[in-house]
């Protein structure tokens, strides 16, 4: 396990490369609990997502981006760059030794805040330890729920400001209340000619399914936020206003007149959660958070950036969280220490429509406690999927991996993508023993 003192970091000149151009702002976002299934613009049928598609007509949008089974080791994945193998401790903790985007783009001179979902220890310091020197979050020193047992995240929320705990009123909603100051901090940052980054790792549209601002119901049923999984009738009402929020994000960044030099990225941490069924094209998909199929890892990832990413294009390419590090470094042309040795790939040149050599597989090991005896490890490429349990499978012709592919029926190219994969497995494995 692979841990490098954020201090280390001091003997190293993380300046951004002289420009001719003012430096990028970076704005990434996060939805908790959203598949790739839900957005319009990737052929889903159930959801109205008209912001989200609309940043996909302007920008770039991806067929294979694949998050972590679950929300920590996704985040955990996503803010150092390197695979949960080698730096996981638990579920809800950020190991404080840890090096993240947060500390790279302020120690480059970025202004850097978090808004939305904290869970990632209780110190009331934990967001600035990691590199953000604001914070707007939910569940940082207080747990899910209150005394009486209701959650706190959306209807008379209760959140933490840059170390001060607030409890508001029924009327409030708590995802409005984390994109305001995401807002501020945008005009502030842009006021103070200063680049922003802004990690944006929203509330919605995790559980428990309840009534938002724009719900008939809003202020009528309370009781949904109760339990823990709600009402799943109203996770559509939940899409529609995590988009909406998505939509406010992009219109402040165009009121100001930086859109040209703001990238924005949306995607989500993992599948939709399991009460929910939704239509992608042709096929039913269930919801699948916490398992290691399709349905439980593949999620939307959207990029828009006027003038550099040219609309309305679509990817292939395999991307995994750890490449979200080093693309956002890469776009803010900060320089990254090798000794943090990522295992992250940039995709800027994607993005740039420029030709690069991208991965050829992705690499996933999950396990909620970081017992290595409960990990679910696999290696895959677009099409294809090996456990180190032995089973492979063909996921675009079995999404569910109920029939995985006999080691008798490999022909020559089939072999070489099985060994490719097994090889990968190999390789990483021996980091966690």
């Amino acid at each position: 396990m692979i841990r490098l003192p954020f201090l280390l970091l001091l003997l190293f000149s993380l300046k951004l490369h002289s420009q001719n151009e003012t430096p990028p702002n970076i704005i990434l976002i996060m939805a908790d609990d959203l598949g790739y299934e839900t957005i319009a613009a990737n052929g889903g049928k159930s959801y109205q997502t008209p912001h989200i598609d609309q940043m996909a007509a302007e920008g770039m949008r991806f067929n294979h981006c694949y998050a972590q089974p679950l929300c920590t080791p996704t985040r955990i994945q996503l803010m150092t760059g390197i695979y949960n193998v080698r730096n996981y401790v638990q579920f809800g903790y950020l190991d404080t030794m840890e090096t993240t985007f947060g500390h790279l783009f302020q120690e480059a001179g970025y202004a850097t805040g978090v808004v939305g979902k904290w869970q990632l220890g209780k110190d009331p310091k934990s967001p600035n330890k990691a590199g953000f020197d604001e914070y707007c979050l939910w569940q940082v020193q207080k747990g899910r729920t209150d005394e009486n047992g209701r959650d706190t995240r959306f209807s008379a929320p209760v959140l933490e400001t840059n170390g001060d705990i607030r409890n508001y009123s029924t009327d409030k909603y708590g995802p409005d209340i984390v994109c305001d100051f995401g807002l501020d901090f945008i005009e502030k940052s842009h006021s103070a000619s200063k680049p922003f980054f802004l990690y944006y790792p929203m509330i919605l549209t995790h559980c428990p399914f309840s009534p938002t601002t724009a719900s008939e119901t809003w202020r009528e049923d309370l009781e949904a936020v109760n339990t823990y999984k709600g009402n799943p009738e109203y996770f559509g009402d939940m899409v529609s206003k995590m988009d909406e929020l998505v939509g406010r994000i992009r219109s402040k960044v165009e009121e100001l007149g930086i859109s040209e030099n703001t990238l924005i990225i949306f995607t989500g941490d993992n599948g939709t959660d399991v009460p929910v069924v939704s239509q992608l094209d042709a096929r039913e998909v269930a919801g699948a958070k916490g398992a290691s199929t399709d349905a439980g890892t593949r999620v939307p990832l959207v990029a828009a950036w006027p003038g550099k990413i040219k609309g309305g294009a679509t990817s292939d390419i395999l991307i995994d969280f750890t490449d979200f590090l080093p693309t956002i470094c890469d776009a803010a042309s900060i320089d990254i220490p090798k000794t943090l040795d990522l295992d992250g790939k940039s995709f800027l040149k994607e993005l740039k429509g420029k030709p690069f050599h991208p991965r050829s597989w992705i690499y996933s090991w999950f396990s909620r406690s970081g017992d290595p005896s409960q990990a679910r490890v696999f290696a895959r490429t677009e099409k294809y999927k090996l456990y180190d349990s032995g089973e492979f499978y063909r996921i675009d012709q079995d999404y569910l991996e109920n029939s995985p592919i006999d080691n008798k029926d490999l022909d020559k190219d089939l072999q070489a993508t099985h060994n490719e994969l097994q090889s990968v497995l190999d390789y990483y494995g021996a980091m966690r023993e």
